[in-house]
């Protein structure tokens, strides 16, 4: 296929393993890793984990990002819709509370065929860097239950230098706004788990933390009742490790000041705790849960 799908609409060709797009990725899903999470925010990961599926490949690539052998690098097992759906009933199986696709846009059609496969009973999580074409938006929308976005900057200035994506504001901003629009403010069950809606993250980046208040005052104005989930997690990785300003962790002050805001705006959600930024965090892409065990 000639691929137009995500925001950057390069036109590649994409065949069924194997892609010359921006993504890198074939129109089969490359999975690096299936297994439960307990690592994400509690609503997505309760008490059992959340039934977390790496894809790889990216639309973004940020250059700091945390799983660069997977976005960057590409690493992991390609695979059919239908394996997928097994996946899934899988990890339901091993009581996940939460389906969890992981950088999935790039792989949209795929998912969606696997989902019609099986769905699961519990809640099917996107969770995105929001660099999202509303056309895949409109195509997940009876398939996804809960939109888990990023809303990373509002500088297109430091979007252009971070993601090599000068429009990455403009994007984020309007696929959240239709998220949004489908699926709400969070919806919960009685054990905390959120069943439907919208949860919006930022991770604060060294330095950058009159940034990330504007990022907050946008949610404040145009997605009241959205919560946020703000991250210190900053962990120099990738090409960050040598990039001025990024080649450090975040200072607490740092993330303090920004707490502080979110606070005064009055904004729902979560935030993290010392100690949060630990490379022991980040999962270990060695295909785990990806292929069938008989296989």
């Amino acid at each position: 296929m000639i691929c137009r799908e995500c925001p950057r609409a390069c036109g590649q060709e994409r065949g069924e393993t194997s892609g010359r797009g921006f993504c890198g990725q074939g129109v089969q899903p490359r999975v690096a890793r299936a297994a439960l999470h307990l690592w994400e925010e509690p609503c997505i990961s309760g008490a059992r984990g959340s039934g977390a599926i790496f894809f790889s490949g990216c639309t973004l690539k940020c250059l700091f990002c945390q799983n660069t052998e997977i976005s960057h690098g590409g690493k992991g097992i390609v695979i059919t819709p239908a394996r997928l759906a097994e996946i899934v009933r899988e990890l339901e199986a091993q009581g996940a509370e939460t389906i969890n696709l992981v950088t999935p846009g790039h792989f949209a059609d795929a998912i969606r065929e696997a989902l019609r496969f099986y769905r699961p009973a519990v809640p099917v999580v996107y969770n995105t860097s929001g660099y999202e074409s509303l056309s895949v938006l409109e195509k997940m929308a009876d398939v996804v239950d809960v939109y888990l976005p990023d809303l990373k900057t509002l500088s297109a200035r430091m979007a252009g230098k971070l993601f090599r994506a000068s429009d990455y504001p403009e994007v984020a901003m309007r696929a959240i706004l239709e998220m949004v629009r489908q699926k709400g403010a969070p919806v919960y069950n009685d054990a905390g788990i959120v069943q439907r809606g919208v949860l919006i993250r930022h991770l604060v980046l060294p330095g950058m933390t009159t940034d990330a208040m504007q990022v907050l005052n946008w949610i404040a104005e145009n997605c009241p009742g959205i919560p946020v989930s703000l991250m210190s997690q900053y962990v120099p990785c990738g090409e960050a490790v040598s990039f001025s300003g990024l080649d450090r962790r975040l200072k607490p002050r740092e993330y303090e000041r920004v707490l502080a805001q979110m606070k005064l705006l009055g904004i729902p959600g979560y935030y993290q705790t010392a100690g949060a930024d630990d490379r022991a965090f980040i999962p270990s892409f060695d295909g785990t849960g990806v292929e069938r065990k008989d296989s």
